[in-house]
């Protein structure tokens, strides 16, 4: 699907100089549902060896500088649940970090997004802004949201008001 933006010289708000015309016009097509998938395939492997494992060890190297005995005591009594809910809480802070960092500081990239040449960006065809990124990472923590991209568009883009477009 191909969206087509005007923007006028009122949309631009932060900024006193315009940089578009009334005449100026931008087109957008939806990145694939193929491609969408590959994002999230690639994103995933990155999130889970770097930023996952990395936690991970963060987590058990500051606890165990802070106090050893407290954290060999944790280890020899943590049960499965807890485990899980300590390994949940480090899955979200990783998602939450990767995806918020990369989608604002790249403008929309992540690196799955740069292999497969799509781009995040606002419905109104502006580049994202921090809160925006942070609420799509956030969204993407919903239970079964990943169902939700088979659609026209996944949760995540709804609630924010964003979209993956082509960038080349």
């Amino acid at each position: 699907m191909v969206k087509i933006f005007m923007q006028t010289e009122y949309d631009t708000q932060e900024s006193e100089q315009h940089l578009f015309s009334e005449s100026d016009v931008f087109q957008y097509q939806d990145a694939s549902t193929g491609q969408r998938f590959l994002n999230f395939l690639i994103d995933s492997i990155v999130i889970r060896y770097t930023l996952y494992y990395g936690f991970a060890y963060l987590f058990w190297i500051v606890l165990a500088a802070v106090d050893l005995e407290y954290t060999t005591w944790l280890v020899q009594n943590l049960n499965q649940f807890a485990l899980l809910g300590l390994g949940y809480f480090v899955g979200c802070l990783s998602y939450l970090t990767y995806y918020t960092f990369c989608e604002k500081v790249f403008r929309g990239y992540s690196l799955g997004k740069l292999i497969t040449g799509t781009r995040a960006i606002r419905q109104d065809g502006q580049e994202l802004k921090f809160k925006d990124a942070f609420f799509r990472s956030l969204s993407r923590l919903v239970p079964f949201e990943p169902l939700s991209g088979f659609g026209y568009s996944p949760w995540h883009d709804q609630w924010t008001k964003t979209m993956v477009i082509k960038s080349r």
